[in-house]
């Protein structure tokens, strides 16, 4: 790290999940991943989780993620217990003062405050700060043309994904991008996690909107995006 780096980057708490599916509100979590990077990088803790979901796990999430039913319904502890494990190490990163660091946030925390609510676990008053390398990516190289998918812009930095679509190697991945991004955009980019936290939830609202103005011009004259952040 630099000395002109937010010092927020030097310790990282990341996150991703593997699921049964893309729908939030009912897809469930099949594996996940919590770990804390330090300044260059590198894995100080990992907390690794395979939980059964207790539901069936589609071809075609198998096919993204690799973990079949059986697997999962073998080697997979109870998915209340997993769920809360995550909930709780989560809030335990954030109280020792990192952020948690999720690509496309909304995906995996809203999915996580379902899972919560199916199993009657509660959920924190206030998730914060958390930190999206996809909004920031969009907010300050917005005309780059190309995709946005975590392995397109892992690329973009230079960052490898050892395998892509595994949770903890998406979630390490995640973090170096936007430690990648930090440097890069050091300048610019709030220096505090709070006003960090607050801009993003502006930043996603107006990419969204953007989005949906894009989409009813070019395909679909109803087209909405939504642009809740970190949560939806």
């Amino acid at each position: 790290m630099t000395s002109s780096t937010p010092l927020w980057a030097a310790n990282l708490a990341v996150f991703d999940t593997e699921t049964t599916g893309v729908d939030t509100a009912h897809a469930r979590i099949v594996s996940a991943t919590v770990a804390l990077l330090g300044a260059e990088g590198e894995v100080l803790e990992r907390y690794d989780w395979l939980l059964n979901p207790g539901v069936e796990i589609p071809a075609a999430a198998q096919r993204v993620h690799g973990i079949s039913t059986e697997i999962a319904r073998a080697s997979g502890i109870d998915a209340a217990v997993g769920v809360q494990q995550i909930i709780e190490q989560l809030a335990e990163m954030i109280e020792r003062g990192f952020p948690v660091v999720a690509y496309n946030a909304p995906y995996d925390l809203t999915l996580l405050r379902a899972e919560a609510a199916r199993y009657g676990l509660a959920w924190p008053e206030s998730f914060a700060p958390v930190i999206d390398p996809l909004i920031l990516d969009k907010q300050f190289d917005r005309y780059r043309k190309g995709k946005r998918t975590l392995e397109a812009v892992a690329a973009h930095h230079g960052v490898e994904i050892g395998t892509a679509h595994d949770a903890g190697d998406d979630a390490i991945a995640a973090g170096r991008v936007l430690q990648c991004i930090a440097r890069k955009y050091a300048d610019v980019i709030p220096s505090e996690l709070d006003e960090l936290h607050a801009a993003q939830i502006t930043w996603a609202a107006a990419q969204a909107a953007s989005f949906q103005e894009y989409m009813r011009k070019a395909r679909d004259p109803h087209f909405v995006a939504e642009g809740g952040w970190p949560l939806r």
